[in-house]
């Protein structure tokens, strides 16, 4: 007898958005871009309305957003010092978006877009931009590429940098980098497989609905939470003296 558990697409979110799209020859996912901005849209509107009615004794939701706010304000000025106020509002929004993108497929029709590789990679980059230029923004252009050549050489008290450690300290820089997004992505795609194999195996009695809950609200919390202070550490390495 012939069982098939190829695992199958659960749900079709909304109707043109089952797949790619084809647009200029270029493809584009349209759930994830759906879902990515509908959670950018939720996280305006909330903060916005918030902000407006703000009140000497908190509703619950102003409560929970000045604990959260609180919480990154003392994590980014224990790591980054001084200057820790001004990336604030970087880190906690990374987490924001990563814990709401982690946690959305717990909603029946809902797919998480970091469950899409291009989701990761896009914040990689944004992370690593913002690292880079405020390391160059801090130390100077010159200070910066210099550190790539350390450690150097002192010769009759003159710094001489070494050439041969540079291309070490690039495939260092390009291997931080690239282990970001793929953590995050591996921890969300793999809690969904097992989710599906799990669910195909005991036919959706008992303990499926546990795990979905697990893996999307408890692990996703614990990955955004990591990809921001990942963050906020490369951020901090970049600008240390």
């Amino acid at each position: 007898m012939d069982i098939n558990i190829t695992p199958e697409p659960p749900y079709r979110p909304f109707p043109g958005m089952e797949g790619e799209s084809d647009i200029l020859n270029l493809g584009f996912n349209m759930p994830t871009i759906f879902f990515s901005w509908f959670i950018i849209g939720l996280l305006a509107v909330v903060s916005f309305a918030v902000y407006r009615k703000l009140r000497a004794k908190p509703t619950r939701l102003q409560l929970l957003l000045e604990l959260i706010v609180d919480a990154f304000d003392n994590l980014t000025q224990s790591s980054l010092g001084k200057r820790g106020r001004k990336y604030l509002a970087f880190v906690g929004t990374i987490f924001l978006f990563v814990w709401l993108s982690n946690i959305i497929g717990i909603i029946p029709g809902f797919e998480e877009p970091t469950r899409d590789l291009n989701t990761p990679l896009g914040l990689m980059i944004l992370v690593i931009i913002v690292a880079h230029a405020s390391g160059i923004r801090v130390k100077g252009l010159r200070k910066y590429i210099r550190e790539y050549f350390e450690p150097g050489f002192k010769i009759k008290g003159r710094w001489i940098p070494n050439p041969f450690i540079a291309p070490l300290n690039i495939v260092g820089e390009i291997g931080k980098a690239i282990s970001l997004p793929f953590r995050l992505f591996g921890n969300i795609f793999g809690g969904a497989i097992i989710i599906v194999v799990l669910s195909h195996l005991l036919l959706f009695v008992g303990l499926p609905p546990f795990l979905m809950f697990f893996f999307g609200l408890f692990v996703g919390t614990i990955q955004a939470f990591v990809f921001a202070m990942l963050a906020m550490t490369y951020t901090a390495v970049a600008i240390a003296d």
